[in-house]
């Protein structure tokens, strides 16, 4: 299991969309990203963030990034949860965690809980920012502003 740490280069992957869409990180290269993961669709503190994300998407917009929001749940489970709460951004399903691995996102609660890891990049692929926080799930939202405010 690797870790990413800041400085790093983001990861290539592919993983499908909530349509069942086979998304390649490397087609997004030369935009700033915000790749999010999070425990489980249409949880308190999970639906939280991903509002969140929507409620300020047009600031993420306004500096160019792409947004994107990574659980273990089913490509329908996220095609449900997306239409429910509107969100204007991929979810994409990780369902043995291979990427979360990559990435070296911890378990919280003794392990039971996937944890709450949000990585900011800039336009060259670099990780510029990590947070790292399951309780707050709005911060994350603050977080990805600020960062991408300084590019």
């Amino acid at each position: 299991m690797g870790k990413v740490k800041k400085g790093d280069r983001l990861p290539d992957f592919k993983l499908f969309n909530q349509d069942g869409k086979l998304i390649e990180i490397a087609a997004y290269k030369g935009k700033p990203m915000v790749v999010y993961f999070y425990p489980k669709d249409d949880t308190i503190g999970c639906t939280r963030e991903a509002c969140g994300f929507r409620d300020d998407y047009h600031l993420f917009s306004k500096a160019g990034a792409i947004v994107f929001g990574i659980s273990a749940d089913t490509v329908d489970s996220h095609k449900k949860f997306r239409a429910k709460y509107r969100l204007p951004f991929d979810l994409l399903s990780d369902p043995d965690n291979k990427v979360r691995n990559i990435f070296g996102v911890p378990a919280d609660l003794f392990g039971l809980i996937p944890g709450r890891v949000t990585y900011i990049c800039d336009s060259k692929g670099i990780v510029r920012h990590i947070f790292n926080s399951q309780m707050n799930a709005k911060k994350h939202v603050e977080e990805s502003l600020r960062i991408l405010s300084s590019f």
